[in-house]
C-alpha cells in the first residue's frame, strides 16, 4: 500500500518501539527504505521456520500485516498463533470513506466479531459517542502510480528475490499495462459514468445496485462461493432476469481500483444479452457511488464494504459471500432470488450499534492514498496499538515497549 508501512514504522519508532519489516520483493523494499528491513529470499515452504526464527532472534512481540489472506500472511498468522504472538491486520475500511480497518487477529471472514445483533446493542450501549473527524482526501492517480512503481520494482528485482511469486493472477507487467490503459481512458470513463448517473436521475427508473469487487481479491477466493467476479456477475444477472420486477433495472458498478486487465463492461453486457435483459442492465465505469446507492431500491454485494455504505443510508442489502456485516436485522437473510421482491431495510438501531462497536474495536480514521490520509492512519494506529483489547474485545489499557 505505497509508503504506508514506512510512515507507520517511523511513527512506531518515535513512540519507543523497535520495528522490523520483512521484504518479499523489490516493491516492498522500494517503499520501506528504513533500517530494520529483512529480505526474505527463501521459498514459501521455508517461510514458517524463517518467520519463527526472525521472531525468536529479534524478540518480536507483535506482527502487523496488510490483509490476512495472502499466502505468506496466512502462514504468518498460523505461526504467530502457535507462538502466541498477536497479529494486527490492516485492510480497506469496513466502513467508508475516511476509515481504515486495523483489527487484531484477522479481518473480514477471519474476524472474531460475533454475528449476534443483541451483543452489538448491549456492547454499544456502554460506549461513548464517536468523536467526529474531517473527511480524508484520496487520490486515484497517486494510487495508480504507486501501484505501477511497486510492480516495476518487483519485476526488475526478481533476479534477487528468485523465489517470490505474486499472489495476484496476473504478471505485474500485465497489471501495470492495465493501469496505464485505464489512466489514459480516465476522462472518457468519467464522462460515461456521469452520463449514466444523469439518465438514472432524470428517468426515475427504479434500479438495484451491484458494486463489483476486485477479481484478485482474497475476499472473493476465500470468503465467497465464487472463483472470480465473472461467476458473481453471471449469478446476479441470471437471478435478476428470473426474479426482479420487469420495470426495474440493474446497475453494475466497476470497482474504482480495478486494474483494467479484464473488460467487465463487455462481460456484463454479454451476460445480460444471454439472459435476455440487455435493455435493463447498465454498466457504471466511474463515478461517486454515494448518490447511486442512495437512490437505489437495494444493493447486492458479495462481501464488499460498499455494503455498509448502503446500509448506513437505510438501503436494503443482500450478501452473497461471508461478510462481517451480514447480521440478522441488518442485511436481508432470505437469499438473492427473494431479495428483488421481498427486501427489507436494515434496522438502524442494530446497524448503528454495529458501527459503534466496529469503530471502537477495529476501525481508525484515515486512508492510504494521500499524505494527510496516511499521517492520520499512523497517528491513530500507533495509539490503537498501544491500547490492547480488554475482556470484551475492546481497547482499554496501555502496554509499552513492544517489538514489531
Amino acid at each position: 500500500m505505497g509508503p504506508l508501512f514506512r510512515h507507520l514504522g517511523q511513527g512506531l519508532t518515535k513512540a519507543g518501539h523497535t520495528v522490523y519489516k520483512v521484504n518479499f520483493n523489490g516493491g516492498d523494499r522500494l517503499f520501506w527504505r528504513l533500517p530494520g528491513g529483512v529480505d526474505f529470499l527463501g521459498t514459501q515452504e521455508e517461510w514458517p521456520a524463517a518467520l519463527a526464527q526472525i521472531i525468536a532472534d529479534k524478540q518480536i512481540t507483535d506482527v502487523m500485516l496488510f490483509g490476512d489472506c495472502r499466502d505468506h500472511h496466512i502462514i504468518a498468522t498460523r505461526v504467530c498463533r502457535e507462538l502466541k504472538i498477536p497479529v494486527h491486520v490492516f485492510e480497506e475500511g469496513y466502513i467508508r470513506p475516511d476509515w481504515v480497518t486495523f483489527e487484531r487477529g484477522g479481518v473480514n471472514g477471519h474476524s472474531s466479531l460475533p454475528r449476534d445483533p443483541q451483543w452489538y446493542l448491549d456492547t454499544a450501549g456502554k460506549l461513548p459517542p464517536v468523536e467526529q473527524h474531517p473527511p480524508v482526501p484520496s487520490s486515484f492517480r497517486r494510487r495508480a502510480l504507486e501501484g505501477l512503481a511497486y510492480n516495476f520494482a518487483d519485476v526488475f528485482t526478481r533476479w534477487h528475490y528468485k523465489n517470490w511469486d505474486n499472489h495476484r493472477p496476473w504478471h505485474p507487467l500485465v497489471e501495470g499495462m492495465g493501469w496505464l490503459r485505464k489512466l489514459r481512458r480516465r476522462k472518457k470513463r468519467e464522462e460515461q459514468g456521469a452520463a449514466l448517473i444523469r439518465r438514472l436521475q432524470e428517468s426515475a427508473s427504479p434500479y438495484f445496485l451491484f458494486p463489483l469487487q476486485l477479481d484478485s481479491d482474497a475476499q472473493i477466493r476465500l470468503h465467497s462461493p465464487f472463483a472470480g467476479i465473472t461467476e458473481a456477475i453471471k449469478l446476479v444477472v441470471s437471478s435478476f432476469a428470473e426474479n426482479a420486477p420487469k420495470e426495474t433495472r440493474l446497475v453494475i458498478k466497476e470497482h474504482p481500483l480495478d486494474n483494467g486487465v479484464r473488460d467487465w463492461e463487455l462481460i456484463s453486457h454479454d451476460l445480460a444479452e444471454r439472459f435476455g435483459v440487455a435493455d435493463r442492465v447498465d454498466y457504471l465505469p466511474s463515478g461517486d457511488i454515494v448518490p447511486v446507492a442512495q437512490a437505489s431500491l437495494g444493493m447486492v454485494t458479495i462481501n464488499s464494504t460498499s455494503g455498509t455504505l448502503g446500509l448506513s443510508m437505510g438501503i436494503p442489502a443482500v450478501v452473497l459471500g461471508t461478510a462481517i456485516y451480514d447480521i440478522a436485522g441488518i442485511t436481508c437473510q432470505d437469499g438473492l432470488d427473494k431479495f428483488w421482491t421481498e427486501r427489507t431495510p436494515p434496522d438502524m438501531e442494530i446497524f448503528q450499534a454495529f458501527r459503534r462497536v466496529l469503530i471502537e474495536r477495529c476501525l481508525i480514521p484515515g486512508g492510504f492514498f494521500s499524505d494527510i490520509a496516511i499521517s492520520t492512519v499512523v497517528k491513530h494506529a500507533v495509539a490503537r496499538f498501544r491500547a490492547p483489547l480488554g475482556k470484551e474485545g475492546l481497547h482499554e489499557v496501555f502496554e509499552p515497549n513492544r517489538q514489531i
